[in-house]
């Protein structure tokens, strides 16, 4: 019998039939294409043992000028920085109370502790941190705890670490609750009825609109060696590298009780902080009085490493400073957490929401698309504002400067915000356009690229090769200096198969090594990310999988692409062969799946005995055994479901009808498998195995007609 080479067209196409797709792929996962030939997707490792809270949904690289490679880390909960596997906290502080006399109830032998606070009310969940608290009842109360109750608007429970040993109040004078700023939901929540949605949105007397709540998500992006990140619809903050020059160890400094008091840096001394710099600070006890912890204050230099404070900008400017009339008690140091921008010192009209914050390339301005307008505090979700060149805190239009704003009129609010090539893309939910820069007096200037497309969501577009890619509502587009439907395999398979009230979990990232654009979102039926769709722009095909992921940074800046899981850790890419998310290599199962193929057009049934594989198991680990399991897969007719024969006769269990197990050295197997149509499947699921599919051939003749 003749030998037929099996060579199928690269890329997985799903939309027709399988008997339709002959000669093609059907079914992926965990597989990418390399010069036309399927391979199993490289490894993962876990960047440290390391976890953070909440669920990751921004990421962003940076190198500051001291060599420190950092990454922001934006959660549903927290925002951190990453520097060698160890994530730092520098969440902002919502707001520092001073909390009066005695604020802390206990009860004898439990735990909880019962908060009175009559000048915030946080909700169930928020964090707060306490500082000058005195040990009462046996109970000590510092650092960081849960709010776990709100009874009613001035008092809530937090758990103590051990029991109370009597029953009252206490906690002293000087006891201050600092509010972690409060962020949305780790995925949409859908809520409908009454005042779900906007007035005349529904029919009177109906169950009302079913409306969601907002997703925590985070933009970022580095201005210079500092970082200017903030939440979806929430305030912009600055992180300062300079203040927190050694993240692992802080600035410690001791304060005088004195007219005026004097910090002097007792840590970090070669790195002083400069004039008008905005600080905050932490203590383990009590700061001396009027200072309240995590409250920004600014620096007036006296010496290198000694500093006199001013309790705002203005006190800065005609020289009062504070002073201190107690001594306070513990270690204190400077607090390395993000600072509002309206807080920086000369901060003029500063937003007070934002979408999306974007640097851009050229010139260097700080964007916010999705904002309140210059002169107004109402959010208007279709305006975006510029600062000033080179700065982050001057917002205030005048003939003096560059800041400004546009409000776009195609659409009902900004989606997405795209750095490009000499352009910035904008999205909104009906429309794109293009900003760039002209100077004064207009300084930035839009042109409507297209109307009537979509975008998924805030992170649905990728930049790659000098082209920008985004998931739409229903389809995939590209712009080369022209928007265009982008040609998709899997389309029909992504979007019949994709939870529409999750579309704003949908992120996209670059693996520029190999030239794809990824995609992830959630399937159906889930409600966290489980899926992924990857372009191939420079073999312009497609492939899809499973794979659980939060967040994805392809970066120069770190040797691998860098990827969030749902277990509270970074990993890196393309790393090893095996999924080692948790520090235990596990192996990643992949699979592909041929279209049927058959003898002419089916007429005869085709006749297998023997089969020669072409698997090259280059890139696994050494000391394994590599394997790949091999199916050659035969159907009586293109509905009939994967039939077997040999020694048993023909059955639709659907069970595969042969096996067969390919090492390194195997170089042909001997089979009897018999039908209409065919398929071949590949499955690999061991530890240290990485492989690639050659062209593998069958001893194949035609076998009658039934």
């Amino acid at each position: 019998m003749p030998l037929q080479k099996i060579i199928l067209k690269p890329g997985v196409n799903r939309e027709n039939t399988r008997y339709t797709n002959e000669g093609g792929w059907y079914e992926s996962d965990n597989v990418r294409f390399r010069q036309g030939t399927p391979e199993k997707l490289g490894g993962w490792q876990r960047i440290s043992s390391n976890t953070f809270l909440g669920v990751c949904r921004s990421l962003w690289n940076w190198v500051t000028l001291t060599g420190a490679n950092l990454l922001g880390i934006g959660t549903s909960s927290r925002f951190y920085i990453e520097a060698t596997g160890v994530y730092y906290d520098i969440t902002p502080i919502n707001i520092t109370i001073a909390l009066g006399a005695n604020p802390f109830a206990t009860v004898n032998t439990s735990t909880t502790v019962t908060v009175t606070d009559i000048g915030f009310n946080p909700a169930v969940g928020d964090f707060v941190i306490f500082s000058g608290v005195t040990t009462f009842n046996g109970v000590t109360i510092s650092g960081e705890y849960e709010v776990k109750t709100v009874p009613n608007s001035t008092t809530y429970t937090i758990t103590s670490a051990t029991a109370a040993t009597g029953t009252g109040s206490g906690g002293g004078s000087v006891a201050f609750a600092s509010y972690i700023l409060h962020l949305g939901a780790a995925t949409n929540v859908s809520f409908g009825g009454w005042g779900s949605n906007v007035w005349s949105s529904s029919n009177w007397g109906g169950i009302g609109y079913a409306s969601t709540a907002t997703l925590a998500i985070w933009s970022q992006w580095n201005f210079g060696e500092n970082l200017v990140f903030g939440p979806k619809q929430g305030r912009l903050y600055y992180w300062n590298a300079n203040t927190a020059v050694d993240l692992a160890t802080p600035t410690t400094v001791t304060i005088s009780n004195a007219t005026p008091a004097i910090v002097t840096l007792t840590a970090n001394t070669t790195t002083p902080i400069i004039n008008a710099t905005a600080v905050m600070f932490q203590t383990t006890g009590a700061l001396p009085l009027p200072l309240a912890p995590y409250t920004v204050y600014y620096t007036t230099q006296v010496t290198a490493t000694t500093y006199k404070l001013s309790s705002s900008y203005a006190n800065y400017l005609i020289g009062t400073f504070i002073a201190t009339t107690t001594a306070g008690s513990g270690t204190h140091s400077f607090c390395p957490r993000g600072i509002a921008v309206a807080d920086l010192p000369a901060a003029s009209s500063v937003p007070l929401q934002q979408n999306i914050i974007l640097v851009s390339d050229t010139s260097r301005f700080t964007m916010c698309f999705g904002t309140n307008p210059f002169g107004s505090t109402t959010y208007d979700p279709m305006t975006l504002r510029w600062s000033d060149q080179e700065s982050v805190v001057e917002w205030l239009p005048s003939i003096t400067n560059q800041a400004g704003e546009i409000r776009l009129s195609h659409g009902s609010a900004i989606v997405s915000a795209l750095q490009s090539r000499q352009e910035i893309l904008v999205f909104t939910d009906a429309a794109i356009y293009s900003m760039q820069y002209l100077g004064p007096p207009y300084v930035w200037g839009n042109q409507l690229l297209s109307d009537n497309i979509s975008i998924a969501s805030m992170n649905a577009a990728a930049y790659a090769s000098g082209v920008a890619y985004w998931m739409g509502q229903d389809k995939f587009y590209k712009y080369d200096g022209r928007v265009q439907t982008l040609r998709c395999d899997l389309r029909q398979y992504i979007f019949s198969d994709i939870n529409r009230a999750q579309l704003d979990q949908v992120f996209s990232g670059t693996n520029e090594g190999f030239n794809e654009v990824w995609w992830f979102y959630c399937s159906q039926s889930s409600t966290t990310i489980d899926t992924y769709v990857v372009y191939n722009y420079a073999e312009d095909i497609w492939y899809y999988g499973s794979m659980a992921r939060s967040a994805w940074l392809d970066t120069a800046l770190r040797n691998y692409p860098v990827a969030a899981t749902y277990v509270n850790n970074l990993v890196y890419h393309e790393y090893g062969v095996d999924d080692d998310t948790t520090g235990t290599p596990v192996a990643i199962a992949a699979s592909i799946t041929s279209a049927q193929f058959d003898i002419g057009d089916g007429h005869n049934f085709a006749f297998v005995y023997r089969m020669l594989p072409d698997i090259t198991f280059r890139g696994s680990t050494g000391g394994t055994t590599p394997q790949v399991t091999m199916y050659l897969q035969g159907l009586n007719n293109s509905g009939s479901g994967v039939t077997q024969t040999g020694n048993a006769s023909v059955t639709n269990s659907g069970s595969a009808p042969s096996v067969i197990n390919v090492d390194e050295f195997t170089g042909q197997i001997y089979i009897r498998i018999r039908g209409r149509q065919m398929q071949i499947k590949l499955t690999s699921n061991t530890l240290g195995t990485q492989w690639q599919v050659g062209a593998p051939r069958i001893d194949i003749r035609a076998d009658g007609r039934r």
